[in-house]
């Protein structure tokens, strides 16, 4: 791997750190601007597009939680050209409105581009492995074989 796609890749893994980050904090403005302007994120069963309806998309599902904390790890890059593709595993804890814990884990399918002088999620399509108490008592799901 050359220097340039080291630094790509690099690119790309702090563009994954700064959504989770984002996340943390409930920082809507540093979330979007992960995003292209025309980015398009799958999620429980939805397709969100624009970055204005992603955003509150996102403040939507976030508020309806007291506390929550995404890790995002053990990422997969690949390029194309001009545009690469991922898949990075995440872990979020999260309080309910009622008080319960929930645990979340899944893995994000990305494709990313390259704009004015950075990368971004053009799309990201969560699919959910697991979702439900903390214990694990709840339903899992396979890996899925497509994305």
């Amino acid at each position: 791997m050359d220097r340039e796609r080291i630094a790509d890749e690099l690119s790309i893994r702090e563009l994954v750190d700064r959504y989770a980050d984002a996340v943390v904090r409930r920082d809507e403005e540093a979330w979007g601007a992960t995003w292209t302007a025309d980015g398009e994120w799958h999620i429980l069963g939805d397709v969100v597009r624009g970055r204005g309806a992603l955003i509150e998309k996102w403040k939507a599902l976030v508020g309806q939680l007291p506390f929550v904390h995404q890790l995002a790890s053990g990422g997969l890059i690949g390029f194309d050209g001009a545009a690469a593709h991922g898949r990075f595993y995440v872990n979020e804890y999260a309080t309910t409105g009622s008080g319960e814990g929930l645990l979340m884990l899944g893995v994000y399918f990305d494709d990313y581009v390259f704009e004015e002088g950075e990368w971004l999620f053009r799309t990201r399509r969560i699919h959910t492995l697991y979702m439900g108490p903390p214990d694990m008592s709840g339903m899992t799901r396979p890996f899925p074989s497509e994305h």
